[in-house]
């Protein structure tokens, strides 16, 4: 009995000697690795501040967490487009509610009226010398009489006009007891606005029928230029215009009464190149009449006053005008200043041939010679109606004798 206690107990010594020798050998121990600190952040990152915790965040071990589908690309795109609508929608309200709503086309303005103290300089400064001549004296002599005469003439008064003006300007000075050179040209002045004042300066219009106003004049002297100018003012008034381009015998006016129409919004009539004015005028006063417009502004062909056979030509164009449903209310010659008094020549013979009723008088701002205003309302009895005061819209201005007398003396 003792023997088997003996041996049991040395069973177990052995055995309790090979376990600790087996864990003691240096291939059969176990590597163990210190446990992770998340609480320090990796090395060389800054540190963030913690994230709050949110209702359902899987840190925080509570709520309830709710998967998160992933969007497709189509998805994706659908929604930016609804976005963007709903934006653009909103910028359009807003500027709904800034702007203010869109009402229909108004007709063209008219052009701001140009002086014609501003325009006249050449002029002016022809009369101011023989003025300054005539103040400087202390009373009125012969010499005072030269200059006057001088100056009327060359500023293309003419000599005959000018013969007038003086006589009749001697007599009231004579009568009136004047002593002064200040008096005797306040009297030359107010002799000259008398004289350009008569005559009825308006542009004759009867409403009911389609009026037609005729402009005549040699080439070059700006007709199509100046019924460009005067549909204008007429739109901005309210009429409604027909351009008829009757000068068929030069293809460059009916494209520049084209482009003047499309400006003021007026239809154009035109015809074939070399065709027959009379029926361009002729279906211009047709369309004028079917679509109840004001007025028909026609464009006649440069004629040489001294050709007959063009004249009569012109004598044609005047009747197919009058024929209902128009009514030829004006015939205006179109005079260029520059000519001096070549123009009053032209004047003549045009008033011969179609009755003219008034004057257009152009590029008045570009001479020194604007006494042939005078020279045509005195020796043919045709009042000045318009006046080119410049190149501009606006630059042809209704004439006005007292603006243009003081203009003239400064």
């Amino acid at each position: 009995m003792e023997l088997v206690l003996i041996v049991i107990v040395l069973g177990i010594l052995v055995a309790s000697l090979a376990g600790i020798v087996v864990r003691r050998r240096p291939g059969r121990r176990p590597e163990l690795e210190p446990p992770v600190d998340r609480t320090r952040p990796p090395a060389g990152r800054p540190q963030q501040p913690p994230r709050p915790a949110a209702p359902g965040d899987p840190a925080t071990g509570t709520g309830t967490v709710e998967a998160r589908p992933e969007l497709t690309p189509e998805q994706v795109a659908e929604v930016e487009e609804a976005l963007r609508i709903e934006e653009a929608e909103a910028v359009e309200e807003a500027e709904a509610v800034e702007a203010p709503p869109p009402s229909a086309p108004a007709p063209p303005e008219a052009p701001a009226r140009p002086r014609f103290r501003d325009r006249l300089g050449k002029a002016r400064s022809l009369l101011a010398g023989y003025a300054g001549s005539v103040l400087s004296r202390s009373s009125i002599d012969d010499e005072t009489w030269d200059d006057l005469e001088e100056a009327l003439i060359r500023a293309d008064v003419g000599v005959t006009t000018s013969a007038a003006l003086l006589d009749d300007l001697r007599a009231r000075v004579k009568a009136e007891g004047i002593t002064t050179p200040e008096a005797l040209l306040d009297v030359l002045k107010e002799s000259l606005k008398k004289r350009l004042s008569e005559g009825d300066r308006g542009l004759a219009f009867e409403p009911g029928e389609p009026n037609v106003w005729l402009f005549v004049g040699v080439n070059g002297v700006g007709k199509t230029t100046t019924i460009g100018k005067v549909g204008q003012t007429q739109a901005a008034g309210g009429r409604t215009v027909v351009m008829a381009a009757a000068d068929t015998f030069r293809a460059a006016a009916a494209e520049q009464l084209g482009l003047w129409a499309d400006r003021v919004g007026a239809d154009l009539v035109r015809g074939a190149e070399g065709g027959d004015p009379g029926s361009v005028v002729f279906d211009a006063v047709q369309r004028a009449a079917a679509r109840h417009a004001d007025l028909v502004l026609a464009d006649t062909a440069g004629r040489l006053h001294t050709k007959v056979n063009l004249m009569e030509e012109l004598r044609k164009v005047r009747r197919i005008a009058e024929r209902p449903p128009g009514r030829l209310t004006e015939v205006l010659l179109v005079l260029d200043a520059t000519t001096g008094q070549n123009g009053l020549v032209q004047a003549k013979e045009f008033t011969a041939a179609v009755g003219c009723t008034g004057v257009v008088l152009t590029k008045l701002d570009g001479t020194a010679k604007g006494g042939i205003a005078l020279a045509v309302q005195s020796d043919m009895g045709l009042p000045i109606k318009l006046v080119g005061l410049g190149e501009g819209p606006g630059d042809l201005v209704e004439f006005d004798p007292d603006e243009f007398v003081d203009a003239l003396f400064g």
